[in-house]
């Protein structure tokens, strides 16, 4: 399993299905349900914890949980570091190579910076650095890692998020980046001009009142995501489970 495998996997004839996972159970059903890769949910690792989502949880204890799930399935593992946990893209360098280290062969960073509860698009130029700075110390050492700039023009409603995501495409491209995450970008057009604008993959969010699986498939959309969804389901489970034993005293 490798940069390369997971590379080659954004090339098939239908959009590879990422499983977010963020547990070693739930690592374990996704392998089992057959599916191929997994990308770790940082919300769903940082509400497991404690933590609000945003990049509250100190990347230690993400670390711990990543390297956990990584250990705990065969699959290729893509992780969601948000946006690195540091602004220092030297260190946000360290943090990754100790995710490659622990068997990581990709990784999601993002231009969004959350304050509070609120999220805000950042300057293009600080995830460039991070980008340039994260393959310059893997290649150092003759390793890799896939990474899919996630854009947040469309979660941040952007005035103009369609140029403004072409305009960082180039850059994150230019950059070094294998691949962009657009989270919620839907129209048809929209996604036809990024493909417009590269060639790299391009991977979109399966969220309630976007297009399905198939209709993203349609368009040529390489990578879909489940995000949170899948944890969301099983906290609900979870929350009638325990309701239903206190006022029934049964399971």
């Amino acid at each position: 399993m490798s940069v390369q495998k997971l590379k080659q996997l954004h090339h098939q004839k239908q959009p590879l299905m990422i499983a977010n996972t963020w547990d070693a159970i739930s690592a374990k059903a996704a392998e089992k349900a057959g599916l191929e890769v997994m990308g770790t949910s940082s919300h769903a690792i940082a509400n497991m914890l404690g933590y609000e989502d945003g990049e509250v949880i100190p990347f230690e204890e993400m670390f711990f949980i990543i390297k956990k799930i990584a250990k705990s399935s065969s699959l290729l593992v893509s992780c969601d570091i948000e946006a690195g946990y540091s602004d220092d893209a030297v260190e946000v360098a360290k943090n990754i190579e100790k995710l490659v280290s622990a068997g990581v062969v990709g990784i999601n960073i993002e231009d969004g910076l959350t304050q509070g509860k609120e999220r805000h698009l950042g300057d293009p130029a600080i995830l460039a650095t991070k980008i340039k700075a994260v393959k310059e110390r893997l290649q150092k050492q003759g390793k890799d890692v896939f990474i899919n700039a996630r854009i947040d023009t469309y979660t941040t409603k952007h005035p103009d998020a369609l140029n403004e995501t072409l305009k960082r495409i180039r850059i994150y491209e230019e950059a070094g980046a294998d691949g962009f995450f657009i989270p919620l970008i839907n129209e048809d057009q929209d996604i036809q001009a990024v493909f417009e604008t590269t060639k790299l993959p391009l991977n979109v969010f399966m969220k309630e009142g976007l297009k399905s699986y198939g209709e993203f498939a349609a368009l040529g959309v390489h990578r879909v995501s489940s995000g949170n969804g899948i944890h969301a389901i099983v906290t609900e489970a979870t929350n009638k489970a325990f309701e239903k034993l206190n006022k029934e005293k049964s399971l």
